[in-house]
């Protein structure tokens, strides 16, 4: 795979204005822009310092001293709209891995942000594929509630700005009942009770010294939720159980929410569409892996997007370490009657819009300045980005991943060890 990055220093022979410090000429072969503007033959993108100033044709008139990067496709920096990156090192190893807390008497009430790590291996290798900010959500431990989840970006700064508490999860379906003691009635049951407790914080408390579910921290943590203050994220995958988040939505239409999971969601897109509930999906789940999912298809995103469902696509089930291969799922998708623009609107706008990322997502003039360059079509699973910039700041594409890889293909055949030969 070849990368390359050309930079050249006033040489298009253009009038323009200076340059501002940082400023980025991108010029890419097909621009998406996730906007009205569509895609764009030969575009055009600038940037100056964190914003983007200027989206247009190969006639747009760039600013001199520029640095310029060349690229076959330019898009918006991809958000994984589902990712547990940077809360986690090791799986196996419960001293890097700070997605649960089954043994802690708190809930609602934990903040992820406090868990995360910036140098976590596993950032460098999703920048690099070309995602910008991650949606990090909480796994539950012992409770419906794993608690609070945060919006970062992808550039492993110890400094890195975190939307913390953007969102509170909650788990349904089969999981929500094996947590909530055995059934969904019981899930449901104890989901509204928490969702009163939470409405009624503080007074309830005053009086009493825990709710009828949910302590006293719990409460207040769950307590914008509760009103309409926070985005609740719901996992839930068979159509009933979607059904009764939406029951749930209908009951108290104060609430925001967004599902995860969705692997039935084709079978009452109408009712999503209707509701106006964006749903997070796996665009690949297309076998009965369990019984809550023996409808999945492949076919999902494209049957969602025909009734007018909002969706985004991530990779659901290694949220992890493989957050990045969402856009692969994409391109399945894409192979399976979605749209490529759809596909793409899955990675960038739609999350941008479902987790109030104002402007991001987005190629268009006063936008957050994370672009990406590739050397080929994104969804392609041969692509990779050659330039990624996050708030304006060329990011470094290497990885420990890359830098082994570097390592042992300039290694000597001398400093080789010695392979084992039969006597």
């Amino acid at each position: 795979m070849i990368r390359t990055l050309l930079t050249s220093v006033a040489a298009l022979g253009l009038a323009a204005a200076p340059a501002y410090a940082d400023t980025f000429v991108i010029r890419g072969e097909t621009v998406w822009t996730g906007t009205a503007q569509g895609m764009i033959e030969n575009g055009v993108v600038v940037i100056e310092d964190d914003r983007i100033v200027m989206v247009g044709g190969a006639d747009t008139e760039v600013p001199g001293g520029a640095t310029e990067i060349s690229a076959e496709w330019v898009t918006p920096g991809l958000i994984a709209s589902f990712a547990r990156t940077g809360l986690v090192e090791v799986g196996a190893e419960d001293s890097t891995n700070d997605t649960a807390a089954a043994m802690s008497p708190f809930s609602a009430a934990l903040n992820a942000a406090d868990g995360f790590n910036p140098d976590a291996t596993a950032i460098d290798v999703t920048r690099i594929e070309g995602f910008t900010r991650l949606v990090v959500v909480p796994n539950t431990g012992n409770a419906l509630f794993a608690g609070q989840g945060f919006v970062a970006d992808t550039s492993g700064d110890l400094d890195t700005e975190l939307d913390e508490k953007a969102f509170t999860f909650i788990k349904l379906g089969e999981a929500g009942a094996g947590l909530a003691g055995g059934s969904r009635q019981s899930a449901m049951t104890l989901l509204r009770a928490a969702l009163d407790d939470a409405r009624s914080y503080p007074a309830r408390y005053i009086t009493q010294n825990d709710g009828a579910v949910l302590n006293r921290i719990d409460a207040q943590a769950l307590s914008p939720a509760a009103r309409g203050q926070q985005l609740i994220l719901i996992e839930a995958s068979r159509a009933s159980d979607l059904n009764a988040v939406m029951d749930l939505a209908e009951e108290e239409p104060s609430l925001k929410i967004v599902i995860v999971g969705a692997d039935e969601a084709w079978r009452v897109a109408p009712r999503l569409a209707e509701m106006d509930i964006p749903v997070i999906i796996n665009a690949f789940s297309n076998l009965p892996g369990s019984f809550e999912k023996l409808a999945a298809t492949s076919e999902n995103a494209a049957r969602l997007a025909a009734a007018g469902v909002t969706f985004a696509i991530a990779n659901v089930g290694d949220s992890s370490h493989q957050a990045r291969l969402a856009t692969q799922l994409a391109g399945n998708a894409v192979a399976n009657g979605l749209s490529f623009d759809d596909a793409l609107a899955a990675l960038t706008t739609a999350p941008a819009d479902m987790f109030g990322l104002t402007g991001y997502g987005r190629l268009a003039p006063g936008a957050p300045a994370d672009v990406v360059g590739w050397d080929g079509d994104p969804l392609e699973v041969a692509s990779a980005p050659i330039a990624v910039i996050i708030a304006g700041e060329q990011q470094s594409l290497e990885s420990r991943q890359t830098r082994l890889r570097d390592r042992y293909l300039s290694l000597d055949e001398s400093e080789r060890p010695r392979a084992f030969t039969r006597p």
